[in-house]
């Protein structure tokens, strides 16, 4: 974030902001006074409470238009990217082709649409995009079908468009987050599946991840990115209970 610039002359949308980790990620942007757009594809439950300061659009990121309609009429100084589907959780030989392959359709899909209309507006300099990837991207993951390959592929398509802003000399900033397993979300109906295979009990499979990625974890990790980018130069982090860790 440039020096001269505050925290409250800026604008986030954060795709997927409404639950699980980009909760998280929104409720932290909104505290600096940030101007927060949180986008899903269904508006959030009747009564449910909206920090001030967060404002909800409807859309599908995997949408070319969304996107082109984000980055143009929204110019967001800060896009994160924090949406994925619920992979089914079986063995390989117990999915289809239709259902190992979901993730690709949503997780790859939409980490490439936003990335490319970032590059072709392109968005102004000294703005960033953070992809949410997951730490399955590293180690795999045998009971979520493409999942992890598709996670993988976030993380290459992050690699690619921050190579291509850096050749065409953008200004922008461009990183890819691998939070670990977290009991969060899509992460709690994984924890349950793995633990179910290993043979132990949730509570004894979650210990391994103490201390847990949490919400506000995940808050802090994309205001760390995001307020000080030449520190945190890579494109990618693993993200774990302790923090940001880079890796090639």
């Amino acid at each position: 974030m440039p020096e001269t610039t505050t925290w409250e002359s800026q604008t986030a949308v954060v795709a997927g902001g409404t639950g699980g980790l980009g909760s998280g990620v929104a409720e932290a942007l909104a505290r600096r006074k940030m101007r927060v757009l949180t986008l899903s594809r269904n508006a959030p439950a009747p009564g449910t409470a909206v920090r001030e300061g967060i404002q909800h659009i409807v859309g599908d990121a995997t949408d070319e238009v969304t996107a082109a309609r984000v980055f143009d009429e929204i110019q967001p100084d800060l896009a994160v990217l924090c949406v994925g589907v619920q992979p089914l959780l079986r063995p390989l030989h117990l999915q289809t082709w239709e259902t190992f392959s979901q993730a690709w359709e949503v997780d790859a899909k939409s980490a490439f649409v936003w990335l490319r209309n970032a590059l072709l507006l392109p968005m102004k300099p000294g703005s960033h995009v953070i992809v949410v990837s997951s730490a399955a991207a590293i180690q795999g993951s045998v009971l979520s079908g493409g999942y992890a390959g598709a996670k993988r592929t976030q993380w290459f398509i992050a690699k690619y468009a921050a190579l291509e802003a850096e050749r065409m000399r953008l200004g922008l900033h461009i990183r890819c987050l691998l939070p670990m397993l977290t009991p969060t979300g899509i992460g709690k109906a994984a924890m349950a599946a793995y633990a179910a295979r290993a043979g132990v009990s949730i509570d004894e499979f979650t210990k391994r991840f103490d201390p847990p990625v949490t919400p506000a974890l995940m808050g802090q990790a994309v205001v760390d990115l995001h307020e000080d980018p030449a520190k945190w130069n890579q494109v990618a982090y693993k993200l774990d209970g302790h923090g940001l860790t880079a890796v090639a």
